[in-house]
């Protein structure tokens, strides 16, 4: 019994201290995994007006059910971009078992050391404090007139071309929002 016990124990920790950095990783980078829901993702799309032309980043994918749902509903290609790496493998195996894996692709990452200039859609769930970090890489990165559509946080100093506050989605575009007169 104890030599079960001292295989199964090294193996419990280790579980442990993995579950315990994939939660506080994402956490100590801008934003805790929060599930989106389908409404929500579906409001966020039809805002970005998508369709089967577009590249959608999702910058902090989580389990991939934004650039999925893209990918599904309007025949968009889509690129999860997380740090997470449970959430990684989920996502990973998700785009798999649906058969989108020549549409969608999941990048394990930190999301400013990835590249986003292909991108014509950006979706992101983060923080207040990460969204205005993020505000040079998108000015930086995105081509003029790329949305960028953010649930609930805002970018300070821009101005949405569309906000539906009831569901407190706001859409950005490039080139449009972010200039300031």
């Amino acid at each position: 019994m104890t030599v079960i016990f001292d295989l199964v124990l090294p193996i419990i920790v280790i579980l442990i201290i993995i579950i315990f950095v994939s939660i506080m990783w994402p956490l100590l980078l801008g934003a805790a995994w929060s599930p989106t829901s389908v409404r929500i993702v579906d409001r966020m799309l039809e805002m970005a007006e998508i369709d089967s032309g577009d590249v959608v980043y999702d910058l902090g994918s989580g389990d991939g059910r934004i650039v999925v749902e893209a990918a599904r509903k309007y025949r968009a290609k889509g690129v999860g971009i997380e740090v997470d790496p449970l959430r990684v493998i989920w996502s990973i195996i998700n785009v798999y078992v649906l058969r989108l894996n020549g549409s969608v692709r999941i990048v394990w990452g930190n999301i400013f050391h990835q590249d986003i200039s292909d991108a014509t859609i950006v979706t992101l769930f983060l923080w207040q404090r990460t969204n205005q970090k993020l505000k040079i890489k998108l000015q930086n990165e995105l081509k003029p007139g790329t949305r960028v559509v953010s649930y609930i946080w805002t970018f300070d100093d821009w101005i949405p071309v569309g906000a539906d506050e009831d569901n407190r989605v706001y859409l950005y575009v490039i080139g449009q929002s972010n200039i300031i007169e």
